[in-house]
């Protein structure tokens, strides 16, 4: 192994210390001033009173808005904690609001529900008492209607027994000529026949 490489490997306990190197154009504190500046005596730039005054005005103002500004966020912190905690507790009488009120709104559901469900059941019974009335009323009608038209054959069946028919044909002329009817003559406005034509 190389030297160098040996080196960088040995233990840390047997590393020598780094050497401090100073900044360039600088020395450390230990260091006594040089030679060309051992009299030299350290005086202070002078100070215009006027700019001194306009300056220390400038930061009295600064740290009069400094204090003005802390103390307004200050109050904001302090109102913010503040409206939490009765967002808080406000927060919690409202879950119990909104609970009380939830609850209602179930126990109306529940009684609404009820409620349409009988109102349903009874036009449901409604609707079929008066499917039921419908059917009794068109089978009255039917056997009305029926028993009309049994009258009516009956009826028929009567009149057809007066019938001319080729059977009878002679016996309806004959019946005929005996009996003639007159059908010549006239009423007056009570009905009464006041005048009668005898057929030639």
């Amino acid at each position: 192994m190389l030297p160098a490489l040996r080196r960088c490997w040995a233990p840390l306990s047997r590393r020598p210390l780094p050497l401090l190197v100073p900044a360039r154009g600088r020395k450390s504190r230990h260091d006594p001033p040089a030679k060309s500046k051992a009299g030299r005596l350290k005086v202070p730039p002078p100070v215009d009173p006027a700019e001194l005054l306009v300056v220390s005005e400038r930061y009295r103002q600064y740290r009069l808005v400094l204090q003005a500004l802390r103390a307004e966020f200050k109050q904001e912190v302090l109102r913010k904690k503040h409206q939490e905690r009765l967002d808080k507790e406000s927060g919690e009488e409202a879950m119990e609001e909104h609970r009380k009120l939830m609850a209602w709104n179930n126990a109306e559901n529940e009684r609404l529900r009820k409620k349409r469900e009988e109102r349903l059941r009874r036009e449901e019974e409604e609707l079929q008492d008066r499917k039921l009335q419908g059917a009794l009323n068109h089978a009255r009608l039917m056997e009305d209607f029926l028993k009309q038209k049994e009258r009516e054959v009956l009826q028929l069946q009567e009149e057809a027994r007066n019938f001319i028919t080729p059977e009878n044909l002679d016996e309806r002329i004959e019946e005929c000529l005996d009996n003639p009817r007159n059908y010549n003559f006239a009423i007056d406005k009570g009905g009464r026949i006041v005048k009668r034509s005898v057929p030639s």
